[in-house]
C-alpha cells in the first residue's frame, strides 16, 4: 500500500492511494502516461485579465534555493490548463487542471504569470481571505480503476477556511 501522488504541504484536498503493490504501480503509471485528470481550485492575488490559460513552461529546482522550483528551460515539461471562475478587484478563483505533475507546478506557474496563490509566503503570496495556508485545493481526480478498468470519479468539498475565502472571491 501506498500514496500514488502527492499534495503539496498545506493543500487540501483528494489523494490517491493504493491498497497493494501492484494498485500503487499501476496508478503511478497512469499519472505518468497522463491518464489520470486532475483538477485543482486556486485563490489567487490580482484580477486575471483572461478567462482561459494555458501554462506550458518547464520546471526544475530553483538553483537560487533548494526548497523552490522554478520555470527553467531544460527543465521537466510541465503544463497546467487554467479557467477563471470569479475575480474581484484584488483576487480571482481559479480552476486548474494539472496534465503533469512536477512539485508545485500549480504554484510555480501562477505566480510566474504575477497572481501567486493568498498565502503562499515561498511564492510570494501574501495572506488575505483569512487563510493563513496557500490557497489550492484539490477538489477532484478522475482515473481507471487498476484492476476492473472501471472509471472512477473522486470528489471533495473544500474545507471550511477555503470555502469562506472562496465565497469572497465568487458570489452568487
Amino acid at each position: 500500500a501506498g500514496i500514488v501522488h502527492r499534495l503539496d504541504k498545506d493543500t487540501s484536498g483528494v489523494m490517491v492511494v493504493g491498497k497493494t503493490l501492484a494498485a500503487v504501480t499501476a496508478l503511478s503509471r497512469a499519472i505518468a502516461a497522463r491518464a489520470v485528470q486532475r483538477h485543482y481550485h486556486a485563490l489567487v492575488h490580482g484580477a486575471v485579465a483572461w478567462s482561459e490559460r494555458s501554462i506550458d513552461a518547464p520546471m526544475a529546482r530553483d538553483p537560487a534555493s533548494r526548497v523552490r522550483m522554478a520555470l527553467v528551460a531544460g527543465g521537466k515539461p510541465a503544463r497546467t490548463d487554467v479557467s477563471c471562475l470569479g475575480r474581484s478587484a484584488a483576487f480571482s478563483a481559479l480552476a486548474c487542471r494539472l496534465h503533469t505533475g512536477r512539485t508545485h507546478q500549480i504554484r510555480v506557474h501562477l505566480a510566474s504569470l504575477g497572481h501567486p496563490l493568498v498565502a503562499d509566503a515561498l511564492y510570494g503570496g501574501a495572506a488575505a481571505l483569512g487563510l493563513q495556508r496557500q490557497a489550492l485545493h484539490a477538489v477532484q481526480l478522475r482515473l481507471q480503476h487498476p484492476h476492473s478498468l472501471e472509471a472512477l470519479h473522486f470528489a471533495c468539498a473544500p474545507p471550511p477556511d477555503f470555502a469562506q475565502a472562496w465565497a469572497q472571491v465568487v458570489r452568487g
